[in-house]
């Protein structure tokens, strides 16, 4: 895992944006943790960042009311 990206208080589409970004020089395989808003972010950002190739490994709802994605980047 290469660390964790916090997104809440970001708006969607821009928080799927911040998080495709920080895929990006990430190698393949490699996964990030990424914090999201309930709602429309944590119903689209992974769905998103899923119809790019990644793999959703887990989404977790945390004790204060955000969720904790854990996304692992396409291998080629």
């Amino acid at each position: 895992m290469t660390g964790t990206l916090d997104l809440r208080g970001v708006e969607c589409p821009l928080n799927y944006v911040k998080a495709r970004l920080a895929l990006e020089p990430l190698s393949p395989g490699t996964e990030l943790d990424v914090l999201l808003d309930a709602g429309e972010p944590v119903r689209n950002v992974p769905r998103s960042l899923a119809d790019d190739g990644n793999t959703v490994v887990a989404l977790d709802e945390q004790p204060d009311g955000y969720y904790r994605l854990r996304v692992r980047k396409q291998t080629p």
